[in-house]
């Protein structure tokens, strides 16, 4: 709190959630997380970063990425003691799924921060998934991109469903986590077609995710390689 008269954006304490965040990879010495394609992210500018959704642990992954960007994130999080006074402490962005006016609400606040010249991080799945599956891509990240011409970053997460999956009480704690950074994704190659951007979003990430998880596969001497399609879960 100390930081906070000269600190308006909250650049001190998100790197201090940084540190945090990514001293939980630190203490397991099981879990092996990579960074691919960090350079991606100029610190010196403006984006919306968007990720696939798998787990509570891609908000940590998220933060070795050790980039500047206010968090978008469902209300409840923001009621969790420590973890929640951490969201408002940093100023992150709230949403209450299925609340029109919150959602309005949430792209205004994005907005504000986008052309303070802040970066923003989404989930565009909503939630997580509850097989590992990518689940649709919501629009307004990339209807945010049009409009305000702020480059679009696509990040693939792999490994976090396997460590602690939706609707499941424990940790595995050997499995490797694997981010990877894609490259911008310029708004002006998509004048007027916010879906073809989100198309060609979600088509780049599907394809590095099943590398990930074909590679993780073969490293461990199972062969399998199994497809994900968006919104389908595999019989």
């Amino acid at each position: 709190m100390l930081t906070f008269w000269f600190d308006k954006n909250r650049r001190i304490v998100h790197y201090i959630s940084c540190f945090w965040g990514w001293h939980y990879f630190l203490v397991n010495p099981f879990w092996k997380f990579e960074i691919e394609g960090r350079e991606n992210i100029d610190p010196n500018k403006t984006y919306i970063l968007i990720a696939n959704h798998a787990s509570y642990f891609d908000i940590l992954a998220m933060y070795g990425l050790f980039r500047q960007f206010k968090f978008v994130s469902k209300e409840t999080i923001f009621k969790i003691p420590l973890i929640g006074w951490n969201m408002y402490l940093n100023q992150y962005v709230k949403i209450k799924r299925g609340n029109m006016s919150s959602i309005k609400e949430m792209m205004a606040t994005c907005r504000h921060w986008l052309k303070q010249g802040a970066s923003v991080m989404m989930f565009p799945e909503g939630t997580r998934t509850e097989n590992g599956d990518f689940l649709p891509f919501r629009a307004g990240s990339f209807t945010l991109s049009l409009e305000l011409g702020i480059p679009v970053v696509p990040i693939v997460i792999y490994g976090t469903y396997e460590v602690f999956p939706k609707n499941r009480n424990s940790i595995h704690v050997f499995q490797p986590i694997k981010v990877k950074v894609l490259p911008p994704m310029d708004p002006k190659d998509y004048e007027g077609k916010p879906g073809k951007m989100k198309d060609d979003a979600v088509t780049a990430m599907l394809a590095v995710h099943d590398d990930l998880r074909r590679k993780n596969a073969v490293a461990i001497g199972s062969g399998e390689k199994p497809e994900r399609l968006v919104g389908t879960s595999k019989k």
